[in-house]
């Protein structure tokens, strides 16, 4: 079955009907449907097959109490919730308990439910199928490609950590398979547009002269009576969370996705891909989408996302560099990251093939950026804090190229990420943390650890001018962290890194430091960053 720009009308992906169909054999048209926190967009209520059903929402304190989360995270995920019972109005019966199984018995039939995002949730709702409080598990609607579908690009033989049978499993493949699968900027069955399928290297730009990139601002969303219910009542249920409370920053209804997508394509596509890896201190926007949020709670399709996306080079207002980077990070790397999580199986959050077994500091761990000397650590940690997200270059090259250094425990970062940023679910980070970031997964997912010194932090970001280390000095009272954590851990690893012909140049450059005896000495009791 080919799929197109006009097979998604409103977010409601065709592509799964039968595989629905299928799954709701038997099934009473009117049996409710209950959504989870990050079921909240037309792709789930708002399938053909729901039309006669009640939609039963759940608020789970004891779900909300479970983890330490973001203050803004939970106001979120709140916020989306009973924005939608808001609008189902009737349709919707909302449910705030302790338990989703105290919730489901005051339900007086079976529910049927689309398959959760993670693995614990998935079990717990095949335990209640067998228990019969649910009549039906349906495939997820909310991503692009079906599992099904991934599992046969994939390959089936796998081996026994996972690896996929295919000769070259890698994201830049699946890109390019998912371009052609969906029709995304092709000028025929193997033609990408302008020739070439992927243009990042127009799209490495350090930061401009200035404070700001200079573009119109993102839509901010309006706060409302059901905003400042949602605060009222985090305030009144004492969560252990970490981070400030602030005004919502992001989209969370459908409606406002639209809108907060609406002036990203008209105003901020096209400077994106350009500086689309660099760093400003004083622009944590900057061209960005800020579409992580809506999308991870099913608000926004992410075929809407790309489409629309097209339309903009289509019609001559973003430059193909720019459509192409976003078009990579929603069809491209995010796709992978949801079917790379099912592949690599329930337990590959705990790999930890570097042996990383150092704990979060607490200045991390409680976002304390203040309690930082390092200009760029201490003001990305802050803007955690502060908001509960930053880009993707900050959580890849300064929180996790720090981590890496440091030798922190994977589990435990992902867990971090997961619980710290208003966009982290159980399947985003994984991946991104264990595999893309700490290397820890043995180089199932990326061929080399993303690991540098402060050359690369100077030329990405501006943070380095004011700071109280250099980035050029590794030992010494002003020896940048970040410069000599990488040959640390480039020492440490020395003998994986020598066997990867893209690190075995940085082995060879460690080994003729004059200085190395010195800076080890120097990190191996440095509390000081």
């Amino acid at each position: 079955m080919s799929i197109g720009p006009k097979s998604v009308p409103d977010g409601v992906p065709e592509i799964y009907g039968d595989a629905v169909d299928a799954a709701l054999d038997g099934v009473p048209a009117d049996a409710p449907l209950w959504c989870f926190g990050d079921q909240l967009g037309p792709a789930v209520y708002g399938l053909a097959q729901h039309a006669e059903r009640e939609v039963v929402l759940v608020e789970s304190s004891a779900v909300l109490r479970r983890r330490r989360y973001h203050r803004q995270k939970l106001h979120l995920l709140l916020s989306g919730m009973r924005h939608l019972d808001d609008h189902l109005g009737d349709r919707s019966t909302y449910h705030r308990t302790t338990t989703y199984r105290e919730a489901l018995a005051k339900v007086d039939r079976p529910v049927v439910v689309h398959e959760p995002t993670s693995y614990a949730a998935a079990e717990f709702v095949d335990a209640l199928h067998a228990e019969g409080l649910v009549a039906a598990v349906l495939p997820t609607t909310t991503f692009a490609r079906p599992k099904a579908e991934f599992a046969a690009w994939a390959g089936e033989g796998a081996d026994a950590k996972g690896r996929s049978g295919k000769t070259s499993f890698t994201m830049e493949n699946f890109y390019r398979n998912q371009r052609r699968r969906f029709d995304v900027l092709m000028e025929g069955p193997d033609a990408p547009v302008g020739g070439k399928w992927n243009l990042d290297h127009e799209n490495r730009e350090g930061p401009p002269k200035g404070t700001t990139l200079g573009v119109k601002e993102p839509w901010w969303p309006t706060e409302d009576e059901i905003d400042e219910r949602v605060r009222h009542d985090l305030d009144e249920m004492d969560l252990p969370t970490v981070g400030q409370d602030g005004p919502r920053l992001f989209a969370v209804t459908p409606d406002e996705a639209r809108r907060a997508l609406k002036r990203f394509v008209d105003h901020r596509l096209d400077p994106f891909g350009p500086y689309e890896d660099a760093v400003m201190a004083g622009d944590w926007t900057m061209a960005h989408s800020l579409l992580s949020v809506p999308l991870n709670l099913g608000v926004l399709h992410p075929l809407d996302a790309v489409h629309t996306a097209e339309e903009a080079y289509q019609g001559g207002h973003a430059r193909l560099n720019s459509v192409e980077g976003f078009v990579r990070q929603i069809l491209g790397w995010r796709e992978y990251i949801w079917h790379l999580f099912w592949h690599f199986g329930k337990g590959y959050h705990r790999s930890n093939e570097l042996q990383a077994r150092a704990a979060l500091p607490d200045w991390w761990a409680d976002l304390d950026g203040d309690a930082v000397t390092a200009a760029c650590l201490g003001h990305t940690l802050n803007e955690v804090r502060d908001r509960g997200w930053t880009h993707h270059i900050p959580r890849l090259m300064i929180l996790g190229n720090f981590a890496l250094q440091r030798g922190y425990r994977p589990s435990e970062l992902s867990e971090w990420f997961t619980t710290s940023f208003v966009d982290g679910f159980a399947w985003v980070m994984p991946p991104n943390v264990v595999g893309m970031s700490q290397h820890a997964d043995g180089g199932r997912l990326a061929t080399k650890p993303y690991a540098s010194g402060g050359a690369y932090l100077n030329k990405m970001t501006d943070h380095c001018g004011g700071c109280a280390f250099d980035p050029k000095v590794r030992v010494g009272e002003k020896a940048c962290p970040f410069t000599a954590g990488y040959w640390q851990f480039v020492h440490r690893h020395q003998d994986l890194l020598r066997a990867n012909q893209r690190t075995a140049r940085s082995v060879a450059t460690m080994d003729r430091l004059k200085d190395l005896d010195a800076l080890l000495e120097q990190e191996k009791g440095r509390t000081d960053f």
